[in-house]
């Protein structure tokens, strides 16, 4: 991990990729680099740190050459150091790599090489793909590279040059590479971010496939050599979606973009045609949490039982599967490693599987028999707000299309907006809560996954420490953690359990607890047990998740604000997770 950027063409390669590093930073990411050939040389530059303090360092522009490939890396194997940043050398310095992904056998190939004489220069996996391409090399860069994955084991996307080749080499396994077609030029990213203002035609790369890119060409051919066809399409979204458009941060402008996503993802249609005996959604981190509402909703509408399952543990358990279940896949990127693999593990047990996913063509939507896109558009904060909100839209319908009802809210796209006109209420309690070093969040039944999701929030982006809980459960352990010093966010509307978490909430006060409440307008009882309220609209029931969502995304919002926080892209973290 994290992103890669390529380009081969008439233009100077390295201004383009530095700007492709630049799109790519909300992938997360601890260190960078660049390759790029010129005069029969390569020549790399690379470094630890953010994009703009390595090229302070680096000088990437003034690298000159047509040709070249960049990246930035997210630590798997050896620190955030020099020496460990991408791309890597082989000990001649006539080829280069530049790597995405875990190389699960990479220390047998390393002893293997070691024994050939080949010394290392890093602590990385990906170092050992350099220098058994430097091995295999016998004039056919392409055919060195095939050559080349026959001893790798596990998910990776790299790509090659060298220091003569007019042409970039790229595999493909398990992480995700796009290549972006152009005139007389072409492009190479982890995602379209990477070159989507030079062009919107681009070629999804499958698992087990290579590529051979000049400036003119591209031909894809699967790991024994067999050709493939070129399928090229044209995205529908531009450089300026991707842009913050006057927010200080990307992650504030898509939460307040949840009432067009919303009308968008309720226009897309969603037609469940085969009613499973059970369903298995499987997802991590938000879109897991999406997930556990889907589990309630869909139970309680169309009286199908569902298991919700997070992918990293569901993908080793070997679970009982039966071809009548149907596996719900949820992500946001389309390839999120452990996600991906618990799809593969349902198909190979003959299950059917259904992806609720934002990328179009990404992995995830490619394999799954069925998929619905969540129309979130580009989201380039790491932390996931808005497409979080279209997945609960799109779980929505396909709980009604399985009950056979027609899911059509009144105002709720009016209403979310409403909701986010209390920003500066939010704002407010946000000042008077930041400096506290941990928070409870509690909800029950539907309110409790968005309890686990507020949480989530604030510890990605503020790095504050965060606990969330079913209300039912405080008795049972955690309300020992109560104390003024650890504030509790509780989400009360006035649904069918309101009287039973505001028990739950006197429990708190009880032992001096400092209660920020999320209530329903009118409610003038949640005041007597509460130090402050922030109240959203009166909504049927069903709908409260979307309603207490938005307070809880921007609380965290302005708490990581107020603490100064790198909040598009908060330390340690990925937007798309393509290794485990």
């Amino acid at each position: 991990m994290c992103g890669i950027a390529g380009y081969i063409g008439l233009r100077q390669a390295s201004p383009l990729l530095l700007e492709a590093l630049r799109r790519l930073e909300y992938r997360g990411y601890d260190s960078v680099g660049m390759a790029i050939q010129h005069d029969n040389c390569v020549e790399i530059r690379k470094g630890p740190g953010k994009v703009a303090a390595v090229d302070s360092e680096c000088h990437f522009a003034e690298m000159p050459g047509t040709l070249g490939i960049s990246h930035t890396r997210w630590s798997t194997h050896g620190g955030p150091s020099q020496r460990n940043a991408h791309p890597f050398f082989d000990a001649s310095k006539r080829f280069a790599v530049v790597h995405n992904g875990i190389i699960e056998n990479y220390l047998e190939l390393k002893e293997l090489l070691r024994r050939d004489g080949v010394v290392f220069s890093s602590d990385t996996d990906s170092e050992v793909i350099v220098h058994l391409t430097s091995q295999n090399f016998k004039g056919d860069l392409l055919e060195a590279v095939r050559s080349v994955v026959k001893h790798l084991q596990g998910a990776y996307a790299f790509c090659v040059i060298n220091n003569v080749d007019r042409e970039i080499i790229v595999a493909r396994n398990g992480s995700p590479l796009v290549i972006g077609i152009g005139q007389g030029e072409n492009f190479i990213g982890s995602d379209v971010s990477a070159f989507v203002e030079h062009t919107k035609k681009v070629m999804y790369l499958d698992d087990f496939s290579l590529a051979r890119i000049t400036k003119d060409n591209v031909q894809v051919s699967d790991f024994a050599g067999n050709p493939l066809p070129l399928q090229v399409k044209t995205i529908d979204w531009d450089l300026e979606q991707a842009q913050k458009q006057g927010y200080k941060h990307f992650m504030l402008k898509e939460i307040f973009e949840q009432p067009q996503v919303a009308q968008d993802s309720l226009k897309q249609a969603v037609s469940i045609t085969v009613r499973p005996a059970r369903i298995i959604i499987v997802a991590c981190g938000t879109a897991s949490y999406a997930g556990y509402v889907g589990k309630y909703l869909i139970e309680k509408l169309a009286d199908v039982p569902v298991i919700n399952e997070i992918a990293s543990e569901f993908r080793y358990q070997e679970p009982p599967l039966s071809k009548d279940d149907l596996v719900v896949a949820i992500s946001q990127s389309g390839e999120t490693a452990d996600t991906l693999a618990a799809v593969r593990l349902a198909k190979k047990h003959g299950v059917k599987t259904l992806g609720l996913i934002n990328v179009v063509d990404s992995t995830i939507a490619r394999e799954v028999d069925q998929v619905i896109y969540t129309r979130a558009g580009p989201e380039i904060g790491v932390a996931s707000t808005k497409a979080f909100m279209s997945q609960l839209v799109t779980l929505y319908k396909v709980a009604y299309s399985l009950a056979d009802r027609t899911f059509d809210p009144q105002q709720l796209v009016s209403l979310i907006t409403k909701v986010l006109e209390m920003q500066p209420q939010v704002k407010e309690i946000a000042q008077k809560y930041y400096h506290h070093p941990h928070f409870l969040y509690i909800g029950r039944n539907r309110n409790f996954p968005l309890a686990l999701e507020g949480a989530l929030k604030l510890k990605e982006i503020s790095y504050i420490h965060a606990e969330a809980y079913a209300a039912g459960e405080l008795k049972h352990g955690p309300i020992a953690l109560v104390s003024d010093e650890m504030p509790t966010v509780a989400l009360c509307p006035q649904d069918q359990v309101y009287a039973k978490t505001i028990s739950n909430i006197e429990e708190i006060k009880a032992r001096q607890g400092r209660i920020i409440s999320i209530a329903t307008e009118g409610d003038e009882r949640i005041k007597s047990v509460s130090d402050d309220v922030l109240y959203v609209p009166k909504v049927d029931d069903i709908l409260y998740p979307f309603m207490l969502v938005v307070p809880l995304q921007l609380l965290a919002y302005h708490i990581a604000d107020l603490k100064g926080c790198d909040i598009d892209k908060p330390r340690n973290l990925a937007k798309s997770v393509t290794v485990e």
